[in-house]
């Protein structure tokens, strides 16, 4: 599932709609939204426009069939005419960014449509005055060697932006954030070079129907103040099943924090809804066993696990694989504290690879506000027979789904990010390994090796070794368990052996104890026949 290949496709009064409330109401999103962006030193946005505003036309949207109304690009500049070197050498003109000659700290530089972006979006920039399109400008893009530019239509709009904050250095502009494709937008923090995506909405995902990609396709970029901390932008959302209203507000750190509100609007129930999805790739790691690849690189992955925080307190950690058939994982709860999908492997050892550095690719968290309800977090894994794809999905599923006629409201924070101790707080899982075992048992089994390593972990006592609790579902016969110190990692390996009774999948949890304490996550995994 390519980023890019995924990137093709009467207003009502609002007490007139049912309302589903998730995470805050309409109202308390929204002067809370204010509070933060003046906190943050964001310019006060024109009073005529808000999310109230993109949402009032979401709903509008949402009450008619869905209709595709925004400009589509000639087939002559899509992929199979035009040439990814082509597309390439239309380059935007880093001086005629937005924002550049008002010195403000955040500037705005376009992508030209074309190639994979059969789509353009309507771009908006909002000022103490009010909201004020930008139309297209051939001027603003250098088109290298092509000869096209006179055939390009003056009226195509936009692929799409990225915003650029001297966030590493004052003296640079870096590309900060990216929405390029479909709903998919990506992030950065400090020390990051990019990786996995976010969507603002996924529908149908892996359903034999196929899967639905609803388009961001129209922003409304908010003017800085000169002191700002934080951009904020606007975006609405349409698609065959439901149309949605945005706020995104980014500020720019170590750790890049983006406050994300949402009110969603459906016009059809799905069979699957995903709420705050990440997508990523993983090829493979040093858990994958069920294929052989020809690389002189250890691991291949911009991602190498899930990690959920349940309402309980407890952290969940799923390491990724790359199955060799599409593996679908359900984490029931109620109101999730987080979900994430997070790169551990953060040494250059573990991947060799001086191109790609995946050992600077970022983590990212969803940090959930308010009341989610029951659902779950979901984690899809899609067999791929290169890192050309994504083919790794988790998201929220809520339960019941929103229906027709009403509105679903989320708010959460995406954090991406290097590395943080405080996800989780205790001991960690930093590898999983897997193989046929080498301790008969009355069935063929297959052997689980888990280092677990954090700062809790190497305080223990000298001498002291934590119990393993270890549990296996559908009659699974667990043998060969037993603890020892890792000096390498100055934490614990866990080894243990399962023999599955038939060819029905088996569900394995452990984690390490101390008396009544629980000192690690639970580790999670799946033997697949």
């Amino acid at each position: 599932m390519s980023e890019q290949t995924e990137g093709g496709r009467r207003a009502r009064a609002a007490n007139e709609r049912t309302v589903t409330r998730r995470g805050l109401g309409s109202t308390a999103a929204v002067a809370l939204a204010t509070l933060v962006a003046v906190a943050l030193g964001a310019s006060p946005r024109a009073a005529a426009f808000g999310l109230d505003d993109v949402a009032q036309q979401a709903a509008a949207l949402a009450r008619d069939p869905y209709v595709d109304r925004e400009k589509v690009v000639p087939k002559w500049m899509l992929v199979g005419s035009m040439t990814y070197d082509q597309w390439r050498d239309i380059r935007f003109r880093p001086d005629r960014a937005i924002w550049r000659n008002l010195h403000l700290p955040f500037q705005v530089q376009l992508f030209h449509p074309g190639l994979y972006f059969d789509h353009s979006v309507r771009v908006n920039l909002v000022d103490a005055s009010g909201a004020h399109p930008l139309p297209f400008d051939a001027a603003l893009f250098d088109y290298g060697k092509n000869d096209f530019a006179e055939r390009i239509p003056k009226d195509i709009g936009y692929a799409g932006f990225r915003i650029h904050a001297p966030f590493r250095s004052p003296e640079y502009f870096d590309e900060l954030i990216v929405f390029l494709g479909a709903s998919y937008f990506r992030a950065l923090g400090r020390d990051n070079l990019y990786g996995l995506s976010a969507r603002g909405l996924a529908v149908d995902t892996v359903e034999p129907t196929g899967e639905e990609f609803p388009r961001f396709v129209e922003f409304w970029l908010v003017q800085p103040a000169p002191d700002a901390k934080a951009v904020e932008l606007f975006a609405l959302l349409d698609g065959p099943t439901a149309s949605g209203a945005y706020r995104f507000l980014v500020t720019p750190g170590e750790e890049t924090r983006i406050d994300v509100d949402a009110r969603l609007f459906p016009r059809r129930v799905p069979k699957t809804l995903g709420i705050a999805p990440l997508t990523s790739m993983f090829y493979f790691g040093e858990n994958t066993t069920t294929h052989h690849f020809d690389d002189f690189r250890p691991e291949v992955h911009d991602s190498d696990g899930l990690l959920v925080h349940f309402d309980s307190g407890e952290w969940l950690w799923r390491p990724l694989d790359n199955p060799t058939r599409i593996d679908t994982a359900s984490f029931r709860t109620r109101n999730p504290r987080g979900f994430g999908l997070i790169q551990r492997d953060r040494d250059f050892a573990d991947y060799q690879d001086l191109e790609t550095h995946a050992e600077q690719r970022p983590s990212a968290w969803v940090e959930t506000h308010g009341n989610w309800g029951n659902g779950a977090v979901r984690l899809v894994e899609i067999p791929t027979p290169s890192e050309l794809n994504d083919n790794v999905v988790a998201f929220w599923v809520p339960d019941p789904l929103p229906q027709p006629g009403s509105q679903a409201d989320y708010s959460y924070t995406i954090w991406w990010y290097g590395d943080d101790a405080a996800r989780p707080p205790g001991g960690r899982v930093i590898a999983t390994r897997r193989d046929r075992g080498a301790v008969e048992t009355p069935r063929t089994g297959y052997r689980y090796v888990i280092d677990f390593a954090g700062p809790g972990l190497a305080a223990l006592p000298a001498g002291t070794t934590p119990r393993a609790v270890v549990t296996a579902t559908n009659g699974a016969v667990l043998s060969d368990q037993h603890v020892v110190a890792n000096p390498a990692t100055h934490g614990f390996r866990l080894v243990f052996q399962v023999a599955p009774v038939d060819q029905t999948p088996v569900e394995l949890r452990a984690y390490l104890a101390a008396d009544k304490d629980v000192l690690t996550e639970t580790w999670s995994g799946v033997w697949l026949p």
